[in-house]
């Protein structure tokens, strides 16, 4: 159990600087960049699915390793525990989908509430910053 606590503040601490790094590069870079106003918005959004997607790796990486290599729970569900099904896994938990299909088993249980609370509040961040950027792009 110490290590999935230990996995949870490691991960979270993880994506929230990558997370800040990737929106505090697009705030230093979107004003000098060469294109329209409006397409700008594109990049912020490109660039936050990136790093949406890059955070719900991490995670599926922590489950897997977790899952597979260290016994500290299991998938419960028919799909098994590849590591396709636990980067699904993370990517339902991290988007609070939640479809129901993949059950947490033993101490990951842990890890999947912290993810799920982790991606709420970076998608949040994300959608802050995006409507921020509209409101400084949008005219033009």
């Amino acid at each position: 159990m110490l290590l999935v606590i230990a996995a949870c503040g490691l991960l979270v601490a993880m994506t929230t600087v990558l997370h800040y790094e990737v929106l505090r590069g697009l705030n230093a870079a979107l004003p000098s960049l060469p294109v329209p106003k409006r397409a700008k918005l594109l990049f912020v959004m490109v660039a936050a699915f990136f790093a949406h997607a890059a955070e719900i790796a991490l995670y599926g990486a922590a489950f897997y390793v977790l899952v597979t290599y260290l016994g500290a729970g299991s998938l419960a569900g028919s799909a098994g525990s590849s590591l396709a099904t636990i980067l699904y896994f993370s990517a339902e938990t991290y988007t609070s989908l939640g479809f129901g299909d993949l059950t947490p088993v033993g101490p990951v249980r842990l890890l999947a509430g912290a993810e799920a609370l982790n991606g709420l509040l970076l998608i949040g961040w994300s959608a802050s910053f995006a409507y921020i950027s509209m409101e400084k792009f949008w005219r033009g």
